[in-house]
């Protein structure tokens, strides 16, 4: 509700109402008393920046890095780098511009937590339970999935390295890596994982420069062979491979959780996921760059769709010292397990939005027995999918390229298109077109009429929905006198 405070001016000896808004604080804590179970337990909005940058790095830089020179088979030198620089700067700019419509919508006292609220409020409510909730929610359970059996792996090929002709089967360290995952999935917050997620920031950026030093000390020594970085193969499979290698680097950077990761930062959030995302991208900029580069050059156009096959021999003898081998699977076995933690939380949240109860308490024994219940249900289930399907990881790049691709390069921008305004003095409306062609707006456009708090606002987030075209009507009172906002904010409507 508005009010107005009596301000009294003493020299020129009248009273001037100026209206008041309330504060980030309030329009907060009035949220708070609405939040369902899975957005007020799991999505805690207690982090820092920081915070935030530990999660992205997690949920982001993982072993996936290791498939990036073979890539460069697949797009060359020039090709290589300038698709893993474009990619880069096109998804830092589209999760940055996910943040600031995020945060716009925080500013108008309507803080969107979890990709589906986005896609309803913005959207319609068709798309965020018909196309954006059921995506995000397969892409996350399927990198869970993937998270045992890339564990699994690494720890049968560390048993290997001492126990060559062990009787262990696969499926036996996968169920290991699985159990270490059900202890993971009962931490109660997606905020609880960030002392986790900083851990495993360092361990990946370790295990990258191992890989690194390791491609460039084998490319110098006796054992280097002749290189080649020609693309092989017809035209056809060339041009093939050309959409195999941007789709492989395009997966590589891809993040799903871009809402729920910003919903764990403490208000005001403004400027936050920028500095987590700059945190983010340094690291990438290290491990990403450096294991691609390092293993092309290496390697060349034999480079291997994980690079550490090419550190062994024709004969399967290692190239390098046993214990660097030990090392680096360690690396890899350790971080990613928190990075399956963090794609446990979309599943997390909506279990304990569907069978919690915010009006008991987040420990109480109403909402303990119901969550230890489900998500060890559910990690359970990915552990024996991934044990009974060892070429699921296969399966995840097919669908990691029509999943992450549209969560994280196109529909930032569809939420974010503004339409050129028709002059109007009656009202102004956000309307919902999802034109994708229409254009795309610097960060800082979407902000712009947050200045008008000066102003006076009369009514703000007056939503009403139809079908897939939610429609929010806001003016402000200017002087006494209704105005189109478009009007204030430069002739401009916006639709998100």
């Amino acid at each position: 509700m508005m009010g107005t405070v009596d301000t009294s001016d003493s020299e020129k000896g009248f009273v001037m109402n100026q209206p008041t808004t309330p504060s980030m604080e309030m329009l907060d804590a009035e949220a708070n008393k609405e939040l369902d179970a899975g957005a007020k337990f799991v999505l805690k909005s207690k982090g820092s920046w920081l915070h935030c940058g530990y999660h992205l790095t997690t949920s982001i830089v993982g072993p996936v890095i290791l498939t990036l020179p073979y890539s460069f088979t697949l797009l060359g030198w020039v090709g290589g780098v300038l698709w893993l620089t474009l990619a880069a700067l096109t998804t830092f700019y589209s999760y940055n511009l996910l943040s600031v419509v995020l945060e716009h919508h925080a500013q108008l006292g309507h803080r969107q937590l979890r990709f589906r609220d986005m896609a309803r409020d913005i959207l319609g409510p068709g798309w965020a339970k018909y196309y954006v909730g059921p995506l995000q929610f397969l892409l996350c359970f399927g990198t869970v999935i993937g998270g045992p059996l890339v564990g699994g792996k690494s720890l049968k090929f560390i048993y290997q390295l001492y126990n060559p002709d062990g009787p262990m089967k696969l499926y036996q360290f996968i169920i290991i890596c699985g159990v270490v995952t059900l202890i993971l999935a009962q931490l109660p917050s997606f905020h609880s994982l960030r002392h986790l997620n900083l851990l495993s920031l360092i361990l990946s950026v370790t295990y990258a420069a191992c890989v690194t030093v390791g491609s460039i000390y084998i490319g110098h020594s006796k054992h280097a062979i002749p290189r080649h970085y020609s693309v092989k193969g017809s035209n056809a499979d060339q041009l093939f491979g050309v959409f195999n290698g941007i789709s492989i680097i395009a997966t590589a950077y891809a993040c799903g959780i871009i809402p729920e990761i910003q919903a764990t930062v403490a208000p005001p959030v403004k400027g936050k996921m920028l500095k987590g995302l700059c945190v983010c991208y340094s690291v990438i900029g290290a491990t990403f760059f450096g294991v691609a580069i390092s293993g092309y050059w290496a390697f060349g156009n034999k480079a291997s769709a994980t690079i550490l096959q090419n550190f062994f021999d024709q004969e399967n003898n290692p190239l390098l010292p046993k214990w660097f081998f030990l090392m680096t699977n360690i690396l890899i076995l350790v971080q990613v397990m928190p990075m399956t933690a963090v794609y446990l939380q979309p599943t997390n949240e909506i279990f304990e939005a569907t069978f919690g109860d915010p009006k008991f308490g987040q420990f109480s024994v109403r909402n303990v027995v119901p969550r230890v219940v489900l998500r060890s249900v559910s990690v359970a289930a990915a552990t024996v999918l991934a044990a009974m399907l060892p070429f699921f990881a296969d399966i995840m790049a097919l669908f990691g390229a029509f999943g992450f691709i549209p969560l994280d390069f196109i529909l930032p921008m569809i939420k974010a298109t503004p339409n050129n305004a028709k002059r109007s003095t009656n009202k102004g409306r956000l309307h919902d077109k999802s034109d994708f062609f229409e254009g795309v707006p610097p960060p800082n456009l979407l902000t712009r009429n947050s200045d008008r708090r000066h102003l006076g606002t009369k009514e703000v987030g007056r939503c009403h929905s139809k079908g897939f075209g939610p429609h929010v009507q806001a003016q402000i009172n200017v002087s006494g006198n209704p105005r189109n906002i478009g009007a204030v904010a430069g002739d401009l409507e916006f639709s998100f």
